[in-house]
């Protein structure tokens, strides 16, 4: 239960009532939690601040634990000791998720969750100190009070410390580090520590090492351990599930037998550490120094095909130098010199891991130092290409040869962009040509279903006008037929009287 979590109104507690005599209205009354106050002490000095009973048992058959920092998944009902119920997530219909360890709840949850197993159910008897002590309140808890939780712990995940947030590197406290202090390695602290490797239930490495943060890759760290280190605390034990990207990636490691695409798990302690001066402790000339060493190293990396320790130590010189100020001449000179060549080495490297957007925004950054810089119209040149954006692609190359007219491999470039601009001319001509002759021919069988819609109309038109001038005609027939009949009557007649004279 959160410290800020609301709790329900008095309307919003289920409670037994009973008439306790006389006119009056009837007195509430509640049910204790029948293990209240029952169970193990588990609070960390015995001194019975925390109660665990153990309602119903959980997955036996599983070693694992929730630890420090997993996300935590429970479902909860918290009464009085009286059985005064003021909060519930059953009731809400909705679990409760927390972060274990890191006092986004009361003490007491920290303490017993951490001891429970998937599928468990227990009651957590919680003394004021370790509950809301003399601060509870919210009209449903009052102070001092002990509380009663009956908690079901149904999962838990570790938390996620990649700095894109995509599931990459997990990490999980198995041990807690120094409590006192909550220092972490920053950049280019040397950490001392112990590392096991595990794939697939085997062990792949198990050694000591001691190195500075960013040059892991020289000792064989692999990427996703080295961020891992940089969020512990000093005597801290912690695992870390790391996906292929952070670990051994799509080559994998012929040494260790790992395989292409491997998911590993690393056991960390981290033993101690030496901080490395903050960059505010440092003074331009110190700077200027470290940064120079992050430009050869960086230019090391690149060569051995290690372009992510060699992004590091590029984007550490525009760390260390962008937001200064203020400076000599030649000490402006030097860190633009610096700044200058790390976001060109930035965009060979982005330029290299397809990442073009990110080319075309360093060499941009770039030209703020040397507006009329040939490596970076060629580099933002490779860019656009890469984008297809040959247009505009060719434009770059084209400056590239006004600054250097014997750019050999300038001339090429705009050679291929017009190559790749008639061909894409004649691809959307083709497209245009297929879209206007679609549409002519639907225009066409259109016409032609109008046309034929008028000649089954005129057709009909025909067919009625016949019917109906054959009944009309039947009719006169019928009338000049008696017609004759009444003439040959008549000639009859008038001869018949001719004879009788």
């Amino acid at each position: 239960m959160s410290n800020t979590e609301e709790v329900p109104t008095s309307g919003d507690v289920p409670m037994e009532s009973a008439n306790m005599g006389g006119d009056g209205p009837a007195e509430e009354t509640y049910t204790p939690h029948p293990m209240a106050g029952q169970g193990e002490d588990i609070s960390p000095n015995k001194d019975g601040g925390v109660l665990k009973a153990v309602k119903l048992k959980g997955d036996e058959g599983e070693q694992d634990r929730p630890m420090k920092g997993d996300k935590v998944f429970v479902h909860y009902v918290g009464t009085l000791l009286n059985g005064k119920k003021f909060d519930s997530s059953r009731d809400r219909g909705e679990k409760f998720s927390f972060d274990l360890g890191k006092s986004q709840v009361i003490k007491a949850w920290d303490i017993g969750v951490a001891t429970m197993k998937r599928g468990e159910i227990a009651v957590l008897t919680c003394k004021p100190e370790y509950a809301y002590g003399k601060n509870a309140g919210q009209g449903q808890i009052p102070p001092n009070s002990t509380l009663v939780f009956e908690v079901e712990l149904f999962d838990w995940k570790g938390e996620d410390i990649s700095t894109d947030k995509d599931g990459g590197i997990i990490k999980r406290t198995m041990e807690a580090g120094d409590l006192d202090k909550h220092d972490t390695p920053n950049e280019d602290a040397v950490v001392d520590i112990h590392l096991t490797g595990f794939h697939e239930g085997r062990t792949f490495d198990d050694r000591d090492v001691k190195f500075t943060i960013g040059e892991g890759s020289d000792h064989g760290i692999v990427e996703g351990v080295e961020e891992g280190i940089q969020k512990m605390e000093k005597g801290e034990k912690a695992q870390l599930r790391l996906k292929p990207k952070y670990a051994f990636g799509a080559e994998g490691n012929k040494e260790f037998n790992i395989p292409a695409d491997a998911q590993v798990q690393y056991h960390v302690h981290l033993k101690d550490f030496e901080q490395a001066k903050d960059t505010w402790e440092m003074d331009i000339e110190e700077k200027i120094k470290a940064g120079e060493e992050c430009k050869e190293k960086g230019s090391a990396y690149f060569k051995s095909g290690n372009i992510n320790g060699a992004v590091k130590k590029w984007k550490r010189i525009i760390f260390l130098l962008e937001t200064e100020s203020g400076l000599k001449e030649d000490e402006k000179e030097k860190s633009n010199s610096l700044q200058l060549a790390a976001n060109l080495n930035l965009a060979l490297a982005y330029l290299k891991t397809k990442e073009y957007a990110e080319a075309i925004k360093v060499c941009n950054t770039a030209f703020e130092f040397d507006a009329n810089n040939e490596k970076g119209f060629f580099r933002r040149g490779q860019a656009y290409f890469g984008q297809t954006d040959f247009d505009v692609a060719k434009k770059d190359f084209e400056k590239v040869l006004e600054l250097a007219p014997e750019n050999k491999a300038a001339k090429n470039q705009i050679t291929i962009c017009n190559q790749k601009i008639k061909m894409q001319n004649e691809k959307e001509k083709r497209l245009y040509k297929n879209m206007f002759d679609t549409i002519l021919k639907e225009n066409r069988d259109k016409e032609e279903e109008i046309e034929q819609k008028k000649r089954e109309m005129a057709e009909n038109v025909k067919n009625f006008t016949i019917e109906n001038e054959k009944k009309q005609g039947g009719g006169d027939g019928d009338e000049k037929m008696e017609t004759e009949e009444d003439t040959k009557t008549e000639e009859v007649t008038n001869t018949g009287e001719g004879s009788s004279v």
